[in-house]
Formats: structure tokens, sequence, C-alpha cells
């Protein structure tokens, strides 16, 4: 008895290119009876690279070209004070921004703090798309 669970646990042997003959082949769970069952591999159903790569760029370019002002005006509203003043007006010299990392050619000023924010959304919906299609979860967005 214990040869036969040894044989069964055994790892195959390779020889050369091929899996060698082992002795694991002759031994069977099942009875000799019972039909041989097709294999079924699972596939992802959607392909990821390409719900990535949508997901960023349709997030970049709302956030380019519809929430830009609407951030824009939300983070002028959010500047730090004391006393009614800024930090930077109240005598705080290292309260002024680094303006290097700001700067962009871009014609509204969409710079690289915003790629990266807006990118990193985009890659969020993307997972969250890839990991609810993937285990059979079927969201009913529009119906």
């Amino acid at each position: 008895m214990a040869t036969s669970t040894a044989a069964v646990l055994s790892p195959p042997t390779v020889a050369g290119l091929r899996l060698a003959p082992s002795h694991r082949a002759a031994v069977s769970f099942r009875g000799a009876s019972s039909p041989a069952r097709r294999s079924v591999a699972a596939r992802a159903a959607l392909e990821p690279s390409v719900v990535i790569s949508l997901s960023t760029g349709l997030s970049l370019v709302m956030g380019r070209f519809v929430f830009f002002n609407f951030q824009r005006e939300n983070v002028a509203k959010q500047v730090p004070e004391q006393n009614g003043k800024t930090h930077f007006e109240a005598g705080d010299e290292r309260a002024k921004e680094f303006a290097g990392i700001l700067k962009s050619n871009d014609p509204v000023g969409f710079n690289l703090v915003d790629v990266l924010a807006w990118g990193s959304i985009g890659h969020i919906v993307a997972y969250y798309i890839l990991a609810t299609t993937s285990n059979g979860y079927d969201p009913p967005f529009f119906g």
C-alpha cells in the first residue's frame, strides 16, 4: 500500500525533452469503465494588456479634457492658510511649491503630477474590470 501511494505522489521524471514513462500512469483512481474527460482550460475573458491600455488612455483623456478645470478650481480652494495668509505670504520661505515639476508644454498646463494621478486612476479601474470579469462577476452596468 505504501509503495502505490509513493508512486502516485512522486514527481514525474524527465528524460531528454520528453517525460519518461513512470509507474504513475499504471495507477488509476477511477475504474476503467468511466469515460474519458476533456481537459478544460480557463481563459481570460478580456485581454489584460488591452484593458489596461484602454482604461489608462481613457482616464488620461478624461482628466485632460473633461475634469481639468474642475480639478484646478478645487486645488486653488485648498491652499493652506494661517491667520488669513498663505504660508508663503506669512514668511515661510520653504512653503513655495517647486515650480519645475509643475511646468509643462501643454497649453492648459497638464503636467507630470496630473499624468501620474490620472494614469493611476486608469490602472485602478482596469484592474477592477479584470478582477470582476475573471471571477465570473457580471455587474449590471446597463440593465
